[in-house]
């Protein structure tokens, strides 16, 4: 039995990660009541310091790093080239403005203190790969060039034009690495053939067509030039005419003025990858880069159930313990979703739900924490019995009007024959 006052490492990691996803106000009152400990609200306070940090830091990183068994690949006939289609974004948020010299905003309309959060996200398998803590003043194009790092030969990569950087695509390109990517539109492009600049927007207004397709050269620095194919569907004039308010009002927000070619282009979704036609047909890529749209559904949940942009605090050490152990939480449910779903769809063609799957381990956290302080063994035994039971709550409602990404990207071609669960 713990003594009292003492707060071992096993019980802190139970109270960031479950405890915290049982508690809308996490505050410390409300974690020391949920611990139930003979420790008060300033002792708690005194446990979050640079060593606690590194700890969460480390569980977090040993928790994304554990493989066990993977879970089963998604079986979607579109993406069998691939061995991985990985997914980077990033979403960001307020914090207490006494850390603005830790994570600096943008200040004057903007916030003074912001957080950003760099993922990813691998679809396939349904993991979470990483996360990776900025300043929200940071862009994300200044995180682009680590993403090489985080790739293999032979991977899809999705990426939206905040993280547009020729030069890393190239070396995407010269890894083997394929990247489908929104096009940045004041990026220079040449024929791959004739080396011929192109005036993308003038190129447009000629063409009569809805699909317009080009192999061309991005950049201008030689060592950066990425051969790619440039990929321009026209868009409903319904779209293009909401795209250009949208884009006057962001000008008018900042100052500006938007170019007349600038709004003529809102008639195109213009794309870039370097994926062959045969493993990436012209027909397919808005439909496949329209699965980027997925991490938006992880930052949902990371925010509406977990509320990793919630936080109580000034003090930088307790507000990376908070957010790590969410993090971690995530990623633990994540996995428990990964494996679900790769079973259900290859066998039935049924899919589970993140966001029903996130409430029911929240419903379940304040239980499931209370299991874990009596011990580890005792915590994996109600799991076991209780994902089956709460599973049947948490299927994906299926309507014809209103198809899932699963669904659209499935009858772009035919599924095999589906086999019974054994």
């Amino acid at each position: 039995m713990r003594r009292q006052g003492k707060l071992t490492a096993y019980e802190f990691i139970a109270l960031m990660t479950v405890g915290q996803a049982s508690l809308k106000h996490p505050s410390l009152s409300a974690m020391v009541q949920a611990l139930d400990a003979k420790l008060s609200r300033e002792g708690l306070h005194q446990r979050f310091t640079a060593q606690a940090v590194q700890f969460m830091q480390a569980c977090l990183n040993d928790a994304l790093r554990q493989k066990f068994t993977p879970p089963k690949s998604l079986d979607l006939e579109l993406l069998r080239p691939f061995p991985r289609v990985l997914i980077f974004d990033s979403s960001s948020w307020d914090v207490d403005p006494k850390l603005q010299s830790v994570w600096p905003g943008s200040g004057g309309g903007a916030s003074d203190a912001n957080c950003k959060l760099q993922v990813g996200y691998e679809y396939k398998r349904g993991e979470v790969g990483f996360f990776h803590v900025s300043p929200g003043i940071q862009p994300d194009q200044a995180y682009s060039p680590t993403l090489p790092d985080l790739v293999a030969p032979g991977d899809l990569v999705l990426i939206d034009q905040g993280y547009f950087k020729v030069r890393t695509f190239r070396q995407f390109h010269d890894k083997g690495t394929f990247f489908l990517s929104r096009f940045l539109l004041r990026t220079t492009l040449c024929q791959a053939d004739t080396h011929e600049a192109i005036a993308l927007g003038a190129l447009l207004r000629r063409f009569d067509g809805n699909t317009l397709e080009l192999k061309v050269i991005m950049g201008t620095v030689k060592d950066e030039q990425t051969p790619c194919r440039l990929i321009c569907l026209r868009v409903s004039e319904q779209v293009a005419n909401a795209r250009r308010r949208k884009l006057l009002k962001e000008a008018k927000k900042k100052g500006r003025t938007p170019s007349q070619a600038h709004l003529e282009l809102c008639d195109w979704t213009v794309l870039v990858t370097n994926a062959p036609s045969e493993l990436l047909p012209t027909a397919m890529a808005y439909p496949l880069y329209r699965v980027r749209w997925q991490i938006e559904l992880l930052f949902k949940q990371l925010k509406s159930v977990l509320r990793i942009h919630h936080s109580q605090t000034g003090r930088e050490n307790r507000l990376l313990c908070e957010l790590y152990g969410k993090l971690l939480m995530a990623v633990l449910i994540h996995r428990v979703h990964a494996f679900l779903q790769g079973d259900l769809w290859n066998a039935q063609r049924r899919e589970v739900s993140f966001d029903k799957l996130h409430k029911r381990f929240q419903e379940r956290a304040f239980v499931l924490l209370r299991q874990l302080l009596v011990s580890l063994n005792t915590a994996i035994h109600y799991l076991r019995t209780e994902i089956p039971r709460l599973l049947n709550t948490c299927f994906k409602t299926h309507q014809r009007s209103r198809q899932t990404t699963l669904q659209r990207l499935d009858q772009l071609f035919p599924p095999p024959l589906l086999q019974p669960l054994p």
